[in-house]
């Protein structure tokens, strides 16, 4: 239960109810065994491609269902509403998307859209190293042309949908001299030699997710796969690539948030102590007035912004660092809510709420963490009103 009526196309509001639909019947069912094993959710993969969940934002013309970010944002939202983890899987693959639909060939595009948005193939968006995580310009990876290829070296870590994923966006440095604007992205297919995966990651939360390392070791690319034809704008393509994909994550903060609202305002209207339900107390009362109006301040934020990307304004990433930072400090304040409403019980694994706790605390590191999101609205207003 919304406390706002969205203004939604009957297109969306179908949208909401199939991916609900599919994650309460086909999703919660495998939630915590995936959670437990750390197993990639392929069975659930295989059926958000086959309701096209993967054709959403991707142009007709290369096999998608047309533009539309706040759909991406509907459908992350609902997935995440019961599992955080596998929502990430999905949303995932949308990151390392972006940077060949924003900034790749007409060429590139009909090449690599079609099967991503079948589902056939997922994407991995590879710019983290052990050291270039929030500054993106100090990547260490190389990429030195000889002839027709670029000769990739380096290590890249925390690469989500590593190992699983079969197009890999990488960005590594091809002019040292010029700083960020030596900066160039590549298209890189799973099995190319050279390109091998190193340690997966034992994780917090989002366990179903893939987390891996990346080793490139001499790996030949061909002039073809440099995204865009174009040295040098592997640094811009990461920026705006953010700029699109930080309110999917803003969105999965909005979905673990009401996941773990709905278990809390369930668990305390059947709790009971002193002779009646604990939901009777003002107590618990405020908790969840406050945490449901948190969720659907945010929830506004999320969709004005994904929003703003859809109408095409151009200076969208003070918003989406603003969606992405709200949203995901009510993630962790409503689950971390939400088990303290559990009381004992939300300590045990017994009970679902604490992976929602645990899933959430991701969404304020990823994609920037929160510290990088206040930097950029710091500047941005600075920028406008510091004159």
């Amino acid at each position: 239960m919304f406390l706002v009526d969205y203004p939604m196309t009957e297109e969306q509001k179908m949208l909401r109810e199939l991916v609900r639909q599919i994650a309460e019947e086909k999703i919660r069912p495998m939630s915590r065994e995936l959670d437990e094993k750390e197993q990639f959710p392929w069975e659930a993969i295989k059926t958000m491609a086959q309701a096209d969940l993967f054709r959403l934002c991707i142009p007709e013309a290369y096999g998608g269902m047309g533009p539309g970010l706040l759909n991406l944002c509907i459908a992350t939202e609902e997935v995440s509403r019961v599992d955080g983890g596998i929502a990430t899987c999905y949303a995932a693959s949308f990151l390392g998307m972006f940077p060949i639909l924003l900034y790749g060939t007409e060429e590139q595009k009909k090449k690599y859209l079609p099967d991503i948005a079948s589902g056939k193939k997922l994407t991995a968006f590879a710019l983290t190293e052990p050291g270039a995580g929030s500054d993106a310009s100090a990547v260490s990876t190389t990429a030195k042309k000889e002839g027709d290829y670029y000769i990739l070296n380096g290590t890249k870590h925390f690469i989500t949908n590593g190992g699983d994923a079969e197009i890999y966006t990488v960005i590594a440095v091809t002019d040292k001299t010029k700083g960020a604007r030596g900066v160039s992205a590549f298209i890189v297919e799973k099995g190319t030699n050279g390109f091998t995966f190193g340690k997966k990651e034992e994780k917090l939360g989002i366990r179903a997710s893939s987390t891996r390392e990346l080793i490139f070791t001499d790996v030949k690319v061909h002039k073809d796969n440099l995204l865009g034809q174009r040295e040098g704008i592997g640094f811009i393509a990461t920026m705006k690539t953010f700029d699109n994909s930080r309110p999917g994550v803003a969105a999965q903060a909005v979905g673990i948030a009401q996941g773990a609202l709905e278990l809390a305002t369930e668990y305390a209207h059947k709790r009971g102590q002193f002779g009646k339900p604990i939901s009777s107390f003002q107590g618990i009362q405020w908790m969840l007035a406050d945490m449901a109006a948190k969720v659907e301040a945010a929830r506004s934020l999320v969709y004005a912004t994904a929003g703003m990307v859809d109408r095409g304004l151009k200076d969208v990433g003070t918003a989406s660092a603003a969606a992405k930072l709200f949203a995901s400090e009510v993630a962790m304040q409503v689950s971390t809510d939400a088990v303290q409403i559990f009381g004992g019980y939300g300590y045990m694994r017994d009970y679902p709420v604490e992976k929602f706790m645990r899933d959430a605390k991701i969404t304020q590191i990823y994609e920037g963490t929160n510290q990088i999101q206040k930097n950029i609205i710091a500047l941005s207003l600075i920028k406008k009103y510091g004159k």
